[in-house]
């Protein structure tokens, strides 16, 4: 009994404490409700306070910006009105000024018109006087206003014909003893400050032997040598009695050049076959085109004239090899560039393009012999296609007169050109009408299909022409020959005979390995 009265104390204990404790419970729980209710309106306050300032605050900044562009508004339309009313008094005073200005124009017009009409009543008084005064002469003389007037100026146009030609002859004659003692004295002074050397091209070299036992290395076997560097060259090997000495002939500059150097070489080398010689000469070639680039380029400096396109600088060093009458014509060219320089200075007139022109002017004698046209023709082509200047292009055109020069440095080229030439043994007629018979004879040969190369030699009287194996056989050999022959006979004169040498070889390589 006891334990169940302890069981149902304990139970009814339990539920007690259980029911208060969910009470507690329950009001801790409202207590934290409302303790976050509270916290939570206090945040919600602060909050607003703070949304409420910064409100404030953004309308604070608003009206302070709202004021400063006011402000600078004010400002700006301060200073537009002052410029405005600075403008209106300018404007003001202008106006002032032009009245002022108006009213003396109008007072100046008052004037002139009281002086226009006097003018007018002092010139029907003069016109009557003169009126009363003709009247009276035409009852004197007996001649009408017309006739008399028309025998004055007869009289008055003979005399001043008469006076008009004798002042015209007066003055041409004083021009013309004046602009002769000028172009004397000019071309004195030119002539004086250019002095130049004058040395006339042969038509030979000679090549210095180290003893005569060379000269039959040089032959070689059946003479095989020889005539591969005559072949090779286009010039002709003359090995006589002379001692230690070897005679190279030929009319072409360029071509002796190569020989001389190809047989130098070879004499130094001291090995000498055919293989060799052709090694030999392919050098000798280029060593003359590397002098041929040097001399243009010596040439331009010492003439002063610069911006030339290399390849016009090239021809000018090849006309190291070329002569004109037996005058060389890169010497020739930058003897007439200077003078042409110095006449034009002197004449107060473009020294650059005088000089340039007179080195340009025979550049047409660089190029090619199977090149068709004139030596004018073929430099104004190659330095319209370097663009070159005009004035240039026409001093060259004109240096010959083949057209008009269109400026005074044109004419001092032809003139310059003139003197150069006409030099005391600067130039030989005979050599030049023997080199032009020899270049003849070479462009017949080289017109026909088939020819690689031909060379005049003998002092023409050899033509030795290289065919193209390939295109010309044996056979066509002979026709070759006759029809070059027959075209020498009829296109060309000439002493005795003219043997022509037709070359055909074929080489076949190929290399054991």
């Amino acid at each position: 009994m006891d334990i169940i009265i302890n069981v149902a104390v304990f139970l009814i204990s339990a539920v007690i404490f259980t029911f208060v404790g969910m009470y507690i419970r329950k009001k801790l729980a409202e207590s934290k409700m409302k303790s976050a209710e509270a916290e939570a309106k206090k945040i919600l306050d602060i909050a607003n306070v703070e949304a409420e300032n910064k409100r404030k605050e953004e309308i604070i900044k608003a009206k302070e910006e709202i004021m400063n562009a006011r402000n600078e508004l004010d400002q700006e339309i301060r200073e537009r009105r002052g410029e405005v009313q600075s403008q209106e008094r300018r404007l003001i005073q202008k106006e002032e000024n032009l009245e002022r200005k108006i009213e003396k124009i109008e007072n100046k017009e008052k004037d002139l018109e009281s002086q226009e009409k006097e003018i007018v009543e002092r010139k029907q008084t003069l016109n009557e006087t003169i009126e009363k005064q003709l009247k009276e002469l035409q009852r004197i003389s007996g001649l009408s206003k017309d006739e008399a007037k028309q025998i004055l100026l007869s009289e008055m146009d003979k005399k001043l014909t008469a006076e008009k030609a004798q002042l015209v002859r007066e003055r041409e004659s004083e021009f013309k003893e004046e602009s002769e003692k000028k172009a004397r004295e000019l071309i004195g002074y030119a002539i004086q400050k250019c002095a130049a050397d004058h040395t006339s091209e042969t038509t030979v070299s000679i090549v210095a032997l180290p003893n005569d036992e060379m000269k039959g290395r040089i032959i070689g076997r059946e003479g095989r040598n020889i005539k591969a560097l005559e072949t090779l060259t286009g010039i002709d090997l003359i090995i006589d009695d002379t001692p230690e000495a070897v005679v190279i002939s030929g009319f072409d500059p360029l071509r002796r050049e190569v020989a001389k150097i190809a047989l130098e070489k070879l004499i130094e080398d001291g090995r000498i076959h055919p293989a060799k010689i052709e090694e030999m000469v392919e050098k000798a070639k280029e060593e003359v085109e590397q002098t041929i680039k040097e001399e243009g380029e010596r040439a331009v400096l010492e003439t002063g004239v610069n911006g030339l396109h290399p390849d016009l600088v090239k021809l000018l060093g090849k006309l190291k090899y070329r002569t004109s009458y037996g005058q060389n014509v890169l010497n020739h060219s930058i003897e007439v560039s200077n003078l042409a320089r110095i006449m034009a200075e002197e004449l107060g007139l473009d020294p650059k393009l005088a000089r340039r022109a007179g080195l340009l002017h025979d550049i047409g004698k660089a190029l090619d012999h199977d090149m068709e046209g004139t030596h004018v023709e073929l430099g104004v082509e190659i330095l319209r296609k370097y663009k070159e200047n005009e004035n240039v292009i026409n001093a060259v055109q004109a240096h010959h007169g083949d057209v008009e020069p269109k400026t005074i440095e044109a004419v001092l080229v032809q003139a310059a050109d003139a003197i150069s030439a006409s030099r005391p043994g600067a130039r030989r007629e005979t050599l030049e009408a023997y080199i032009k018979r020899l270049e003849q004879l070479e462009n017949i040969a080289d017109s026909f299909e088939g020819v690689e190369k031909s060379f005049a030699i003998q002092a023409g009287r050899e033509i030795r022409i290289i065919v193209k194996p390939e295109k010309i056989d044996d056979n066509q050999m002979t026709l070759l020959a006759r029809d070059v022959a027959k075209r020498v006979e009829d296109e060309m004169e000439y002493p005795g005979q003219i043997k022509v040498n037709v070359v055909r070889e074929t080489r076949v390589i190929d290399y054991a390995k």
